[in-house]
C-alpha cells in the first residue's frame, strides 16, 4: 500500500501495482479491492474508471510520458511508470481538474518512492498538464510513419492486435471499420444480464430494456444488479450478449428432442453452462459440464446449483473426452480456450499480456479440442466450435482444419442463419456460414460461432 488511507487513487494504484508487478487480473482483482475498502458507490466507479481506464490507454500514455521524461519508458523505474501512467489518465482522460489529479496522485507517492523519485513524477505529471490530449496526441503521432503503429499509439493496442484484427474484419468484409473497433476495445461496456429460461421472465428485467442482441438479456447502465431480485436469487446472471447467442445458437440449430444429452466441454466459470442448464432442464435434457481444473469446476458447480443441484460436473482433460466417451453427446459446447483478443473492453490489460506466439500454441490445443469434441459426437449430432476472439488462427483456420482434417461427415452450418432466427435485427455478414460478432457493431464481444453437424 502507498497511503494507509484508502481511498479510490490508493485502490486504483494497488490494482494497477498487482496486475503490473504480480500479473493479477482486474476484473477479478478489483471486487476483493472493492469489498475491503468500504467506498461508497461514487468512489467506487471513480476507482474503477481510473485503474481501466489506465490499463487501456496505457501504451499512449507511455509515449506522452516519455516526451514530457525525454526517456524511454523501460528506462523509468516500474513504480514510478505506474504512478505516472495513473495521473496522465486523470489529466488526459478523465474531467479531473489538472491540480487535483497533479497532487493528489504525488501525494501517493510519498513514504514509498525516494525523494527524487517523487519529484521527477512531480515535474513529469507537470509537464503533462501544459497540454490537452488532442494536442498530445498530434505530438506523439508526428513521429510515427507506419500506419498500424501509428493506430497502435492512437488506440493503444499492440501492433500485432491491430494487424490481427484488420485481417479479420477484412475476411468479414468490414475492413473500413478498423479505427471504430479499436475505439469500442477502449469504452467500458455496460454491465449484461441474462434471464435463465424457465427461472426468470422479462419482467424480472423490471424497467430494462431487452437485448439489443440476445433476446433473452439485457443492458444495466450503471447501479448495481444486485438491485434486481431475481439477480439477487441467481435467476438473472450477467453474462455478455455474445456468450448467451453461442449457447443458443447450439440449442436452436435444431428441433430439441426429448433424451438428448448435452456437453459443455469447457465450461468453466459456468455462465454458457448455466444458460445450457437451464434449457436442459425445460426439455428434459440431460446436461454434463466438463471443467480442466478443479477450480473451475468448483466455479462451475457453483453457476448451477440453483438451476439443478444433480447435474454432473467432470474435472477431465477435453483432449480425452473424444477417447473416453466416443459418439456420446447429441451436442457439444467446445467454448475453446483462446487469446481473448474479443474481450479487450472488459479485460482491459488482455491486451499486453498476450503475445503472436500465444496464437499458435493455443491453435494447436483447439486443434485438438475440436477433433476430441469430433470423436465424441454422435452421428446427426451438433458442435459448436466457439471462441471470444476473432484472430483469424483461432477461428477459421481452426474450422478449415477440420473441413480438412475430420472427414467427409463434417458439415459446417449457417451460424448466421441461426443467429438471424433467433434475432432478425442482429447486423450479419450473411455471405459466411461461420458467425463473428463485433463490439462496434453489436454491442458484444467479438466471439466467433461455427455449428457443425456431423452426418449420419
Amino acid at each position: 500500500m502507498y497511503n494507509k488511507k484508502t481511498t479510490a487513487r490508493t485502490i486504483a494504484l494497488d490494482l494497477l501495482r498487482a496486475v503490473e508487478l504480480n500479473d493479477a487480473y482486474a476484473n477479478l482483482l478489483l471486487p476483493k479491492l472493492l469489498a475491503n475498502s468500504k467506498l461508497d458507490s461514487r468512489d467506487t466507479g471513480f476507482a474503477q474508471e481510473m485503474a481501466f481506464g489506465t490499463l487501456r490507454w496505457q501504451l499512449f500514455y507511455d509515449r506522452v510520458i516519455e516526451e514530457c521524461a525525454q526517456r524511454y519508458s523501460d528506462d523509468i523505474d516500474i513504480e514510478a511508470l505506474i504512478v505516472l501512467r495513473l495521473g496522465a489518465h486523470q489529466i488526459l482522460g478523465m474531467r479531473v481538474p489538472s491540480h487535483a489529479a497533479l497532487s493528489e496522485t504525488v501525494n501517493l507517492t510519498k513514504g514509498h518512492l525516494s525523494r527524487g523519485a517523487e519529484g521527477f513524477v512531480n515535474g513529469v505529471l507537470r509537464r503533462v498538464s501544459e497540454r490537452t490530449r488532442d494536442e498530445w496526441e498530434e505530438i506523439v503521432l508526428s513521429h510515427i510513419k507506419d500506419p498500424y503503429e501509428r493506430l497502435a499509439v492512437e488506440f493503444s493496442h499492440p501492433i500485432w492486435v491491430v494487424r490481427a484484427l484488420e485481417q479479420a474484419l477484412r475476411v468479414d468484409g468490414r475492413k473500413e471499420a478498423l479505427r471504430d473497433l479499436l475505439l469500442a476495445d477502449n469504452i467500458a461496456p455496460l454491465v449484461s444480464l441474462v434471464a435463465l429460461p424457465g427461472l426468470a421472465v422479462k419482467r424480472d428485467f423490471e424497467d430494462l430494456e431487452i437485448g439489443p442482441a440476445s433476446p433473452i438479456g439485457a443492458l444495466l447502465d450503471g447501479g448495481d444488479p444486485n438491485q434486481l431480485v431475481a439477480f439477487r436469487e441467481g435467476r438473472i446472471r450477467v453474462q455478455d450478449q455474445g456468450s448467451q447467442l453461442a449457447a443458443l445458437s447450439l440449442i436452436d440449430a435444431a428441433p430439441v428432442v426429448k433424451g438428448e444429452i448435452w456437453l459443455d466441454m469447457c465450461a468453466g466459470p459456468g455462465g454458457k453452462a448455466a444458460l445450457m442448464a437451464a434449457e436442459a432442464k425445460l426439455n428434459d435434457i440431460q446436461f454434463i459440464a466438463n471443467e480442466l481444473q478443479p477450480h473451475r469446476a468448483k466455479l462451475v458447480k457453483q453457476a448451477l446449483e440453483t438451476i439443478d443441484s444433480h447435474i454432473r460436473v467432470t474435472v477431465e482433460d477435453g483432449r480425452l473426452i473424444g477417447e473416453t466417451s466416443p459418439e456420446k453427446y447429441d451436442r457439444i459446447l467446445l467454448d475453446a480456450p483462446c487469446t481473448g483478443l474479443g474481450a479487450l473492453r472488459r479485460r482491459p490489460e488482455a491486451r499486453w499480456r498476450k503475445q503472436p506466439s500465444d496464437v499458435s500454441e493455443l491453435a494447436n490445443l483447439q486443434q485438438e479440442l475440436l477433433a476430441s469434441a469430433w470423436a465424441a459426437l454422435k452421428p446427426g449430432g451438433i458442435l459448436a466450435y466457439v471462441t471470444c476472439s476473432p484472430h483469424q488462427g483461432e477461428t477459421t483456420a481452426i474450422i478449415d482444419w477440420g473441413q480438412k482434417k475430420l472427414g467427409e461427415k463434417f458439415e459446417l452450418l449457417d451460424a448466421n442463419a441461426v443467429l438471424a432466427e433467433i434475432n432478425p435485427n442482429l447486423h450479419l455478414n450473411r455471405n459466411r456460414k461461420t458467425a463473428q460478432l463485433w463490439p462496434d457493431l453489436n454491442q458484444t464481444d467479438a466471439m466467433f460461432i461455427a455449428l457443425i453437424q456431423k452426418a449420419k
